[in-house]
């Protein structure tokens, strides 16, 4: 029986040992999912404007919600709210995608020679992908309403590393999870709508009682949703406490993540 590692150097070691591979399917996803539309890849773009329009009107308009008690701006108020759900939709949709992954490739699980483990990282490859899409209209819609973007933007890439890493544990416990338990998918959509509004996607953390702002805190992706927003449009540097506990803690699920996947991977084919 074929043996597979649990080495936290394998995580590196198998992407980049099958980094065409991850390249050219994620690829093939992105096109996938528009091929036979009229519009084509450019829903990528109308997607993340459409969902902006109608968030900013419910929230702002209708709600009257505000990130600054003293300014009344909905440009502002859109392009902070877009900061965040841009992150959530890349979490969302690599967590919601994550239980069905070896049940939806079926074909490559009979394949002994298929490296299983990199199917997290197409759809990862697939989310960014549309993240870097949002972040595109992100940063023209800045440049158009208030100029010059903040030097601290550069930061994203590091905000955005651990979260990475935590995204990849959460998915290789789910894909192997949802092999064997098929309610797996169920707990996921609800988790994902909890987390939606339980995290400080349509508000400010500093909005909330001292009580409930320790209770948002606990989200996973509550503060690099803040970071993110820190860098991007407050011109604010990252909280680097946070994210030396953020490195830690989500290299050690992307590991406990990555084990349990190679652990329980022999039984796929016979499950599936």
């Amino acid at each position: 029986m074929q043996m597979h590692s649990i080495h936290p150097r394998e995580i590196f070691k198998s992407l980049w040992r099958n980094r065409e591979l991850v390249w050219v399917l994620s690829k093939r996803d992105v096109l996938g999912r528009y091929r036979g539309s009229v519009f084509g890849i450019l829903w990528s773009i109308l997607n993340p404007i459409l969902m902006l329009l109608v968030y900013t009107f419910v929230f702002s308009v209708i709600f009257k919600a505000r990130w600054n008690v003293d300014s009344a701006s909905k440009t502002e108020f859109a392009l902070v709210l877009l900061a965040g759900l841009m992150l959530f939709g890349f979490f969302s949709e690599c967590i919601s995608r994550a239980p069905s992954l070896i049940l939806s490739n079926i074909n490559y699980v009979k394949k002994v020679v298929f490296p299983l483990e990199v199917l997290p990282w197409i759809s990862l490859g697939a989310a960014l992908f549309q993240f870097m899409i949002s972040l595109l209209v992100w940063l023209v819609a800045y440049v158009v309403l208030f100029g010059v973007p903040h030097i601290t933007l550069l930061y994203l890439p590091l905000v955005l590393i651990p979260f990475i890493f935590f995204v990849m544990g959460l998915s290789w416990i789910f894909a192997s999870l949802g092999v064997y338990l098929r309610d797996v998918s169920q707990f996921v959509s609800v988790l994902i709508s909890v987390l939606m509004f339980l995290s400080p996607i349509f508000y400010p953390l500093s909005a909330l009682p001292p009580e409930y702002q320790v209770l948002v805190s606990l989200s996973p992706i509550a503060s690099v949703v803040e970071m993110t927003r820190d860098v991007l449009f407050w011109g604010k540097d990252p909280n680097w406490f946070v994210w030396l506990v953020g490195i830690f803690g989500s290299a050690s699920v992307a590991w406990l993540g990555f084990a349990l996947f190679q652990k329980t991977r022999k039984g796929f084919a016979d499950v599936v």
